[in-house]
């Protein structure tokens, strides 16, 4: 049986230290800083930093990887003479997809004898993350290439993603809310509260009234699933732009409500998500019994 590499996507938001310490590739999406282009390099540092700009006024856009870039990508892991299992966001959210999925079909002609799996994972950012961690943790284990696309395949629609943000503008930018509905949601002070729904789109499921309201009904929604798990020892991931003192309180908030769940790591949004959403960005990403509005 042939060995195998889990491959990831700078999207995914997990952290540098992390990829290093578990040798994980992954590719880099680009995005643009007033005019200049930089790489994804997944360190807190870089993250912290474009944070900071965006509160001062940079202007920040991406841009998805095309096809020829997915293609050198999957044609360097699979010389290595393993599998590879390739996790990105979900289909419903980025036209990478596509190319990565073509760049795939290609490349398997010139390794016929190795598997490249691309799986649509219906995840996103960190709840991306989650499934990769997860991914990972078997591999580690012992479990083969077929059991943990098996367990992929199984458990990816049972990672639930709570968010909110501080600032409509970003949510306009990117097409998700119209004009005319930033300006009054500004206007009446409306934080968002979303989440990746099974299809893996980003759904609005309730407007809050002020900061503090979207971030207790991040908590309750995120306090009913864990009612309905045995939530003893779950990992649980929080990830903030320029946000930390607000995670820390949704943090102390669940670890108050169950005192059992094991650790709580909060770390930075990545920069590509982030570019969409801006600074005061808040999400709560964990494993449950399955997705749900609320």
């Amino acid at each position: 049986m042939n060995d195998y590499l889990i491959a990831t996507a700078s999207t995914a938001d997990l952290t540098s230290d992390y990829l290093e310490e578990h040798s994980i590739p992954f590719i880099r999406y680009t995005y643009t800083v007033n005019g200049i282009v930089v790489e994804d390099d997944c360190k807190e540092s870089s993250r912290e930093a474009v944070y900071k700009g965006m509160r001062a006024g940079d202007e920040l856009q991406t841009s998805m990887i095309t096809e020829p870039v997915y293609y050198d990508f999957f044609k360097s892991l699979l010389e290595s003479g393993k599998d590879v299992l390739y996790l990105d966001m979900s289909k419903k959210m980025s036209a990478s997809f596509d190319n990565a999925q073509k760049a795939a079909e290609a490349v398997r002609k010139k390794f016929p004898g190795q598997m490249l799996y691309v799986m649509d994972t219906r995840c996103i950012s960190g709840g991306l993350a989650v499934l990769v961690k997860n991914c990972v943790r078997l591999k580690e284990e012992g479990k083969s290439f077929d059991e943990v696309i098996a367990w992929g395949e199984e458990n990816k629609l049972k990672i639930a993603h709570r968010f909110t943000v501080d600032n409509l503008k970003y949510l306009r930018k990117s097409g998700r809310v119209s004009n005319g509905a930033a300006l009054l949601g500004t206007l009446l002070s409306i934080k968002p509260v979303l989440y990746v729904p099974d299809g893996g789109t980003l759904d609005v499921v309730q407007k809050a009234h002020g900061r503090k309201a979207a971030l207790k009904a991040v908590v309750d929604s995120v306090c009913h699933d864990l009612s309905l798990i045995d939530p003893a020892g779950l990992s649980v991931d929080i990830l903030q732009a320029d946000c930390r003192e607000d995670a820390e309180h949704v943090r102390d908030e669940i670890r108050k409500a169950y005192p059992m769940v094991g650790e709580i790591g909060i770390s930075t949004l990545g920069v590509v998500i982030g570019a969409h959403c801006g600074p005061g960005f808040l999400a709560v990403l964990y494993l449950c019994s399955g997705r749900r509005p609320q």
